[in-house]
């Protein structure tokens, strides 16, 4: 049997990588604009709420089937859920307390994080020890982020800063909950699916904590809203899974180094917002981290020598 080639980044898949990564990024700042007049629930709300009916009518254009089965609409629930109504709920409610930047930097530990439990829980993707060395690495990188004062003078910053990261756990759950729950779906489906079913978590939450969301709000916040919704979430999938599709999930994970930059540009630019040396540090370390657990860098520097080494996916 032939070896299909490996998939690779070219011209497009590469404009497209730093498109998604700009829209992820600016959905730290259209975040931070919301949250003047908007409470963090009801913007988790606002974002799946708008971008359910966007991606719906990409799903509806391509020809998609929607699914009729209970099974995978109570699947949609539980991704809905890990997804986005928890992490975008954690993350927002952490941009209260901390820069949308350093968000955006504990927000880059998922890849690292996602690799090790899909190794914990996923019998074909085995816990290797650069996934373990990767890992360890970034919470080095959070370690150094928060300082060691964290261990003796908790405050709300380190509470924002573990919400943060309690997110990208959720991340890394909810890649192995589709995996094997919607395996056999299609991915814009999928998405659909995951965006409706939070949507339907959120209503009461929102409705419970936060009360009816308003809708009389300034032009720039509802210019945040609505980007977060239609850039952010509905055109992030659609790239997503186009790259996915084009260069392969190795490939696209690469889009985890490149938020951070765009998240904190746009906060330096518009917010006054200004990294602090740890956080870049902090960064770097977590950066290792995902190099080492990627493989990639350091398996094209042993091809450079003698000595043949295997190069696993995370």
């Amino acid at each position: 049997m032939t070896k299909a080639p490996a998939l690779t980044l070219d011209l497009k898949s590469t404009i497209m990588l730093v498109l998604l990564a700009a829209v992820w990024g600016g959905s730290f700042f259209f975040s931070e604009v919301a949250l003047t007049e908007v409470p963090p629930l009801t913007i988790t709300l606002h974002r799946v709420f708008w971008a359910a009916p966007i991606l719906a009518l990409v799903v509806l254009s391509k020809g998609i089937e929607i699914p009729r089965s209970l099974r995978v609409w109570g699947a949609y629930l539980v991704m809905g859920a890990l997804n986005n109504a928890i992490p975008f709920s954690l993350i927002f409610w952490g941009q209260t307390q901390i820069d949308s930047g350093l968000v955006s930097i504990l927000n880059g530990t998922t890849a690292v994080f996602a690799a090790v439990v899909a190794g914990a829980l996923l019998p074909d993707e085995p816990l290797t020890i650069k996934k373990i060395v990767g890992a360890a690495l970034g919470v080095a990188g959070v370690a150094f982020i928060m300082g060691p004062e964290a261990l003796t003078n908790f405050s709300l910053s380190n509470l924002a800063q573990l919400a943060v990261l309690g997110a990208t756990l959720c991340y890394a759950f909810a890649g192995v909950w589709a995996k094997i729950a919607l395996a056999g779906q299609p991915p814009l489906m999928n998405a659909l699916g995951m965006l409706t079913g939070s949507t339907v978590l959120m209503i009461p939450i929102v409705f419970v904590f936060d009360g009816p969301p308003q809708f009389a709000l300034s032009i720039q916040v509802w210019g945040a809203l609505f980007g977060m919704a239609a850039l952010s979430t509905a055109l992030a999938f659609v790239l997503y899974f186009t790259i996915l599709g084009r260069a392969g999930a190795a490939n696209l994970l690469l889009v985890t180094l490149l938020i951070p930059p765009f998240a904190i540009g746009l906060g330096a630019l518009f917010l006054g917002e200004r990294m602090e040396l740890d956080a870049w540090i902090g960064f770097a370390i977590i950066g290792l981290g995902f190099a080492v657990t990627d493989g990639r860098l350091f398996s094209f520097r042993a091809r450079k020598t003698p000595v043949r080494t295997g190069v696993g996916r995370p």
